[in-house]
């Protein structure tokens, strides 16, 4: 594994992905650049058509990327075979979706629930799969449900069944989809911090994927998406974080705009409108401090 490895778990260079169709192509990412740390609790938002459920998808081995270079885990996702992907899908990634009748088996108790994707490991065999799964619905606060079936638990409870279920591989990446879409407030927190939770004692790196904006003030570090394109970050205050805060507020995170490889940005809309620019020019310079100004043309 190289140092790059150690440190990311996840690294994106100029990926493309473009859908074809018989009659038209659709250009989904554009040169996205991003890096992930290892046990990172991280969100990726972005407009409907950005490019992040492509992105998550891709991450998990249910799409192939068509240009650029991918890698999860020390994995190239470009060079994998079929049967290196299905191994890969197994036990290298969970997923939590939003509809927890893609996450769950409803005739299955949850303790059943998370011993199931036990039986397809053929990597990393598990011996004791009970015990296992008693282990992480523990861990998600579902230990004294574990004989109960779906019907018989909220819509939080089977979520966190169900982030239970993604860990059961011991996955060095857990990626969640819209995961708080369909739960209150007090259980988004509870979403969120179990999340917290994972990172911190399995060491699991978690990427959700969400357009709420709620959520993106109360993780570390936030990367938007536009056309297809890392746009921006929003990290917590080194501050902030020492002092352990968990429900961030817009007032302490950073907004950072990323540039690629070959030095190009893009500048967030809100922040667009208010130049009121007639056209698609800018004057830059920069000032005596060092900093790179935009303003708009005289």
């Amino acid at each position: 594994m190289s140092l790059e490895s150690d440190k990311y778990v996840i690294v994106a260079e100029n990926l493309v992905k473009i859908y074809k169709t018989k009659d038209i192509e659709v250009l989904a990412l554009q040169g996205l650049d991003i890096t992930i740390e290892r046990g990172e609790v991280m969100a990726i938002i972005g407009n409907s058509g950005s490019g992040k459920s492509t992105f998550l998808n891709m991450i998990g081995g249910l799409d192939k990327p068509s240009a650029g270079k991918l890698i999860v885990d020390g994995k190239d996702l470009f060079t994998l075979t079929e049967k290196e992907l299905v191994d890969y899908k197994t036990v290298t990634v969970g997923f939590v979706w939003q509809n927890n009748a893609r996450n769950l088996i409803p005739y299955l108790t949850a303790l059943e629930n998370v011993m199931m994707p036990m039986q397809f490991n053929k990597v990393k065999p598990i011996k004791n799969k009970k015990a296992r799964a008693m282990e992480l619905l523990k861990l998600t606060g579902m230990g004294d449900r574990a004989k109960h079936r779906l019907r018989q638990l909220s819509g939080g409870e089977q979520q966190r069944v169900a982030i239970a279920l993604a860990l059961a591989n011991n996955p060095s990446v857990l990626l969640a989809d819209e995961p708080t879409g369909s739960v209150d407030t007090r259980t988004t927190e509870l979403i969120l911090d179990m999340f917290r939770t994972v990172s911190n004692e399995l060491g699991t790196t978690v990427v959700i994927v969400t357009h709420d904006q709620e959520i993106s003030k109360k993780v570390e570090r936030v990367v938007a998406i536009r056309d297809g394109k890392t746009s921006s970050e929003f990290i917590m205050n080194y501050a902030d974080r020492l002092a352990g805060i968990s429900g961030f507020s817009p007032g302490v995170q950073v907004e950072y705009v990323v540039h690629d490889r070959a030095g190009r940005i893009q500048i967030p809309r809100n922040l667009l409108d208010k130049l009121n620019l007639d056209g698609n020019r800018m004057l830059i310079h920069m000032d005596n401090d060092g900093r790179i100004v935009l303003s708009a043309p005289n």
